[in-house]
């Protein structure tokens, strides 16, 4: 198993996955022309994590910005994530979002409440 790294682009958010501490750190905007191209690699990863490694998971989500197609992917992280938690398996998610953005809480909170894994929302101070 290795690392997953994906740098940043206008329209994709930064991922770096550590296959040594378990983290998956997801960072940015969120609207990549082909989402379900884009996230393949990091469904890949985790599915290959939850497979392969004992030690638990955890995903941090900082993104401000998500468009629909790459909800849906992210719906698909957390499934892969539920399924993971109800097999017995330690997996816990940290959503990190703009204290002043309502809309960003709202769909934090959506996803949360289908899930029973570990699930904190974290109120990031706004920049500037």
């Amino acid at each position: 198993m290795v690392n997953l790294t994906l740098h940043a682009t206008a329209s994709s958010p930064q991922v770096q996955a550590d296959e040594k501490t378990g983290i998956l750190v997801l960072s940015g905007e969120s609207y990549p022309e082909n989402s379900f191209d884009f996230y393949r690699p990091i469904l890949s990863w985790v599915a290959d994590f939850l497979e392969r490694d004992r030690r638990s998971l955890t995903v941090e989500v900082r993104l401000t910005y998500l468009n629909t197609s790459s909800i849906k992917c992210m719906m698909d992280l957390l499934d892969a994530m539920e399924d993971a938690h109800q097999a017995g398996r330690e997996v816990k998610l940290n959503w990190y979002y703009d204290q002043e953005n309502d809309r960003a809480l709202d769909l934090a909170e959506e996803f949360k409440e289908d899930l029973t894994l570990p699930f904190t929302i974290v109120p990031v101070p706004s920049e500037g």
